[in-house]
């Protein structure tokens, strides 16, 4: 199938020509006509699987021309990263059509973005929060939505917006069609599904947490921090066998070590983006990297949905991600489009669990590798290398019965609290309720 064989309008078939996209992926296809339908949608498709167009297509094709200045549609999704890359692509999908659309996120100061949408605006792309700063200052009304998007919504509920997004649901007209887009299915996105969404219909374009079929995998059993360190330049000094890396880690603090241990040819070549970095240097940085000014991005999880760029030819985990779910994300960064990519990772005997835990997860053994001998191997340990220890909160029963050094006190020598009112402490002492008036009174 091609997108001739699917109705969308004439604008959007030019622009997918012009950007080079000729035939819809499984997910694509699956939803587009359940979408026109009208219906709430539900997509559960691996990353990179194309379910940013799955939803952008039909609520671009069902757009209709209003003098309303209120948007019809809203887009909701966890990072400013994701938000601009899903508004640079409506801008190019929409290029012969008048639609407007602006984009919400937060780190930067509201007034700009209330000046953006003072016109009016058809689509909204923007994060929860910053939605919900600009519904609640009246910078934005939400009576004239039709529709909204959810995008990366296990990555939503991760961060902790489920009460902002109930928020929003509560905010929105109650007739609106719902497409909520996902990688995985559990429970929280199941009951959310069910207090809001009106009958949805489930897609699934492949089973969740699977690998990508044209993603290779390899793994170094790898003894420390620092003989990953001299791994990693050992492979990334190959420019032509690695020409475009992301390298993950799972903290900003190791984002900072790695690049900070670069060898200077490398680190020359190189950039990386963390969420304690300024809104410019990571865009900076993204944009960098899409703009092949640079060929290595050093990135944390927390981005990890955030980016979209084509032509990733290699991922390297450089620690195993606490959640063996992110992994799928990390490499689902490469082979995108139907492209050949490859996944490397590092395993130290301390991640040990966590690497059970995500091949239990794809159902199979990551191929392991032999550290090449070019790779010297470092005996420096570091507090990276040594495991941590936390303490057990020790409970006590309160309701036990005492044991045998427990001595109940004598029956005079307990204390009772025992509250007396003024009234009875008058009684007792003159043989009648005086009250403080009748004192007075006395004393004159």
């Amino acid at each position: 199938m091609t997108f001739d064989d699917i109705k969308i309008p004439k604008f959007l078939r030019q622009s997918l020509s012009q950007i080079g996209i000729t035939e819809p992926t499984c997910i694509q296809e699956k939803s587009f006509s359940v979408a026109m339908s009208g219906r709430d949608v539900v997509g559960i498709a691996q990353t990179g699987t194309g379910k940013t167009l799955a939803y952008l297509l039909p609520v671009l094709s069902m757009w209709k021309f209003t003098k309303s200045p209120d948007p019809q549609i809203v887009i909701l999704l966890p990072t400013r990263e994701l938000v601009t890359q899903v508004y640079e692509t409506i801008i190019k999908l929409t290029e012969g059509a008048n639609i407007h659309t602006v984009q919400f996120y937060g780190g930067v100061g509201m007034q700009p973005q209330a000046q953006a949408i003072a016109d009016g605006g058809d689509i909204i792309v923007s994060t929860p929060g910053r939605l919900l700063d600009m519904i609640l200052n009246g910078h934005m009304s939400p009576r004239g939505v039709k529709k909204l998007v959810i995008d990366e919504f296990d990555e939503m509920l991760q961060q902790g917006f489920n009460n902002q997004l109930g928020r929003i649901f509560d905010l929105l007209p109650a007739k609106r069609q719902n497409l909520l887009f996902s990688a995985t299915m559990s429970d929280a996105i199941s009951k959310l599904v069910d207090t809001y969404f009106n009958g949805p219909e489930i897609i699934e374009a492949a089973p969740p947490a699977t690998p990508l079929e044209q993603i290779s995998q390899n793994l170094y059993e790898v003894q420390n921090f620092h003989t990953k360190i001299n791994l990693l330049n050992y492979l990334l000094a190959d420019k032509e066998a690695l020409p475009r890396v992301l390298v993950f880690v799972s903290t900003l603090q190791m984002a900072d070590k790695v690049f900070e241990l670069l060898d200077d040819e490398i680190a020359a070549d190189a950039d990386y983006i963390h969420s304690r970095r300024t809104q410019s240097q990571r865009f900076r940085a993204l944009k960098g990297f899409a703009n092949k000014e640079f060929r290595i991005l050093i990135a944390t999880d927390l981005v990890a949905r955030g980016i979209d760029i084509a032509g990733v030819s290699h991922v390297i985990n450089f620690d195993l991600p606490t959640d063996p779910q992110q992994y799928i994300h990390r490499i689902g960064r490469t082979g995108r489009a139907g492209q050949q990519g490859h996944s490397i990772t590092f395993s130290a005997p301390l991640e040990e669990e966590k690497l059970i835990e995500i091949e239990e997860l794809i159902n199979g053994q990551i191929p392991r590798v032999e550290l090449p001998e070019e790779v010297e191997i470092s005996t420096l340990v570091t507090s990276l290398d040594v495991p941590t220890y936390k303490m057990k909160n020790q409970l006590v029963d309160t309701d036990a019965t005492p044991g045998k050094a427990f001595h109940e006190r004598k029956l005079e020598n307990q204390k009772v609290n025992v509250r007396v009112s003024h009234k009875e402490l008058m009684r007792k002492k003159y043989g009648k309720p005086i009250t403080k008036g009748g004192m007075k009174k006395k004393r004159k």
